[in-house]
């Protein structure tokens, strides 16, 4: 809103000041500082409102170290993330951009399957919350409508230049000479010589490639949301998981959206993208602040309305950059998350079949809950797990040069 109020009066006015509104870099610190300060402003407040409303976390005892003092703490804080990230994106995104509305969409579409299964289970007690498969079914809707947006609308375009451009400065390229923007499967892959794979390449007709690519961005973002929430297990863990995974994607976004460092960098340009750097750093500001209240002891806890948020907000940010391939690398904690809970499944499942007694790889999944069980302090899990995808999101960063 802001953004728009400002662009007005500079370009029908000229008043002194409101420029500086049309770089994404202003804008971007301005989204990280106003998301802290609507935590700042707003967080206690609403969790006294859960307080009040009673909307108190229920642990079973599964035996680990300080589980049972959880009980009662405030969930549903994943209002104030929402908030918190949605606030600073009306001031400061351009409201016109594609990728805006998909990111919005995401935000609330996640956010109201995760507030419906916390409603449910607090609200109504009941144990199980929101039945699995609505939730699968709400993700594919989401994921159904991201893949057909990008794949529809007409501002999702890729940046081609001509080979006689290759040779010309990037002032030259500014200018708007020796390139065409298209539509394109294209995609970022790491360690490749030119960083870059087309789907439709692979694949026999151009049918066939839309399908796969909607089934992949659908297959994306319900992995990634599910991870988050698997991740969120121990006090300050997922949001600053989160937090670390956004500082990457918003790095990815402002490169992909500037033609002078996507150039100079080699990697692809993707008009238009720049804006997602606003709500990248929105999420940035979100996560952080949202650790002031969810670091151990949690004052509150984010449930499935902030996990499953995070997680497709993430999701969709990888996909809308054309990143989505560097997924397993950037986001890698989540990764070992949902596949320690993959393995123990399958392990206990064939070992009960083939010996009679199940048994288990790890002494409890998610893998968080391995460590609990060895008398590591929640803490200690916590800031090693941050340390790994610090790691992992400076290889992922990386990979633009490395090929």
């Amino acid at each position: 809103m802001l953004y728009h109020l400002f662009s007005y009066l500079h370009k029908h006015y000229d008043v002194v000041g409101t420029g500086v509104f049309q770089y994404i870099t202003v804008r971007a610190m301005l989204a990280t500082i106003f998301s802290m300060v609507y935590i700042a402003v707003f967080g206690q407040p609403i969790i006294r409102q859960l307080q009040k409303m009673q909307m108190g976390e229920i642990v079973r005892n599964l035996g680990l170290a300080g589980q049972m003092e959880k009980q009662g703490t405030p969930t549903m804080g994943g209002l104030i993330i929402i908030g918190a990230i949605l606030f600073p994106v009306l001031l400061f995104a351009d409201l016109t951009n594609v990728y805006i509305h998909l990111l919005i969409t995401t935000l609330l579409w996640t956010g109201a399957i995760g507030f419906l299964d916390d409603y449910l289970k607090r609200i109504k007690k009941n144990k199980d919350g929101l039945s699995g498969k609505f939730k699968i079914i709400g993700q594919i809707g989401l994921g159904l409508i991201v893949g057909l947006t990008l794949l529809s609308n007409d501002d999702v375009k890729v940046r081609q230049f001509e080979e006689s451009a290759k040779s010309k400065k990037v002032t030259e390229l500014v200018e708007g000479v020796d390139y065409k923007d298209q539509k394109s499967l294209e995609t970022t892959v790491p360690f490749l010589k030119h960083n870059k794979f087309d789907y439709s390449q692979v694949l026999p007709n151009k049918t066939v490639s839309h399908v796969l690519y909607v089934l992949l961005v659908i297959f994306i973002i319900t992995a990634v949301s599910n991870g988050v929430n698997i991740t969120d297990g121990l006090d300050g863990l997922a949001a600053g998981t989160a937090g670390i995974v956004a500082t990457a994607l918003a790095i990815f976004a402002y490169l992909s959206g500037n033609i002078i460092f996507s150039s100079y960098l080699d990697i692809m340009y993707i008009p238009n993208s720049g804006e997602v750097a606003i709500f990248s750093t929105a999420l940035i500001g979100a996560c952080i602040g949202f650790l002031w209240f969810n670091a151990y002891p949690a004052q509150v806890f984010m449930g499935d309305t902030g996990s499953l948020a995070l997680g497709g907000v993430i999701g969709t940010l990888a996909i809308v950059l054309r990143k989505e391939l560097m997924i397993p690398l950037m986001c890698g904690v989540f990764l070992v998350e949902n596949l320690s809970v993959i393995i123990q499944v399958f392990y206990f499942k064939y070992t009960k079949k083939k010996y009679g007694e199940g048994k288990r790889v790890f002494l409890m999944a998610p893998l968080h809950h391995h460590y609990q069980k060895k008398e590591i302090p929640e803490p200690k899990i916590v800031t090693r797990f941050w340390i790994i995808n610090i790691l992992l999101v400076i290889a992922t960063i990386l990979t633009l040069k490395i090929r």
